[in-house]
């Protein structure tokens, strides 16, 4: 049986980052490819991150755009922020299920191929 699960409640929820924040899980994409358009927005200001995701030809720079926006959107509904005073606090891409399949090849042999998902997360902070 759980001991004090419900002060463990509690201490977690006190715990709990306040900040607001967009998840975009089992994205197809591979987490290394999201990696190199996140660090590209890492620190900037919404606006200038959302004209550079925009602007950038990576098939990631579509998935964090919409991740972005739904920060955005959360931090407006949610916690009554500013849309224009936010920038991204942390962006990070972390591995999800990896799909596993196989291509036939010469002699009855089969090579695996790893079809890599991942889990983006956004979390925005108010510059003031």
């Amino acid at each position: 049986m759980a001991t004090r699960s419900k002060q463990k409640a509690l201490e977690r929820q006190a715990k709990a980052d306040t900040r607001p924040c967009a998840t975009a899980k089992y994205v197809r994409i591979s987490p290394y490819k999201v990696r190199i358009v996140l660090d590209i927005i890492k620190g900037k200001s919404v606006t200038e991150a959302i004209a550079i995701l925009e602007n950038t030809p990576k098939a990631a720079s579509e998935v964090l755009l919409k991740v972005v926006n739904s920060a955005a959107a959360n931090a407006e509904n949610n916690q009554n922020l500013a849309r224009n005073d936010l920038y991204i606090a942390e962006c990070y891409a972390n591995e999800g299920p990896t799909l596993k399949r196989i291509q036939a090849v010469s002699k009855g042999r089969a090579y695996r191929i790893n079809k890599r998902t991942s889990h983006v997360t956004v979390v925005l902070d108010s510059m003031a």
